[in-house]
């Protein structure tokens, strides 16, 4: 059992990769192995995986080098054929190439990632029903104090007028580490509150799934 504090959290910011690698072949395993013909790749080598299997598709991963040719992405279990049909995971993996810090985060939040569900009415019964049929979007939300001088808030700024996807990577105090892949959003104008810092709100509109480790 462990436990995680918010306090020495860190979240950073990525728009920069490395040569993509064509990954030609993706087991149904738990980790699954990726062959990508002279990866380069050491570990816990962090790389945006984008590709057939749509569950994972857009999100990013540790990966593990096991050999010149191939490497496991790690917390990728594949082994329910159904979601991830045999021969079909092929595509591309990127390496970070470096991460930029988001300045002055005042707090984090998230609004979505739980399973959406239809409801479904049969003439024949009474009783609806409601099944899932996936999950909804989700959004990570960050308050930061306002600094128009910093340059990695201009940066972000930046991104967010381009439309612009980066990696995101969280540090939570204690050792876990998430990550994800977005679209990021920056508002220019300040929240004013009496006695409160000044903040405006950033967030990241995830693509593809966020991934936590325990390190």
């Amino acid at each position: 059992m462990a436990f995680y504090f918010p306090e020495g959290s860190a979240i950073y910011f990525s728009s920069t990769f490395a040569a993509e690698k064509t990954v030609s072949a993706l087991s149904n395993a738990n980790p699954a192995v990726a062959t990508s013909t002279a990866h380069g790749y050491s570990d816990n080598d962090e790389v945006l995986y984008e590709g057939g299997w749509e569950d994972y598709d857009e999100s990013v991963f540790t990966v593990n080098q096991t050999a010149t040719d191939n490497f496991e992405f790690l917390g990728m279990n594949a082994t329910n054929t159904t979601f991830y049909p045999a021969g079909s995971g092929t595509g591309t993996a990127k390496k970070i190439s470096s991460w930029v810090q988001v300045p002055q985060v005042l707090s984090v939040s998230s609004e979505g990632g739980d399973t959406r569900f239809t409801d479904v009415q049969l003439l024949a019964k009474r009783n609806a029903q409601v099944i899932p049929t996936g999950f909804t979007a989700t959004r990570i939300i960050m308050s930061l104090a306002h600094d128009p001088d910093d340059a990695n808030y201009v940066s972000m700024l930046d991104i967010a007028r381009a439309s612009t996807k980066v990696a995101l990577k969280m540090t939570i105090g204690g050792g876990a580490v998430l990550y994800g892949y977005g679209y990021m959003t920056v508002n220019e104008m300040p929240s004013l509150n009496v006695n409160q810092v000044n903040s405006v709100q950033a967030s990241i509109a995830l693509q593809g799934r966020l991934l936590s480790y325990a390190l």
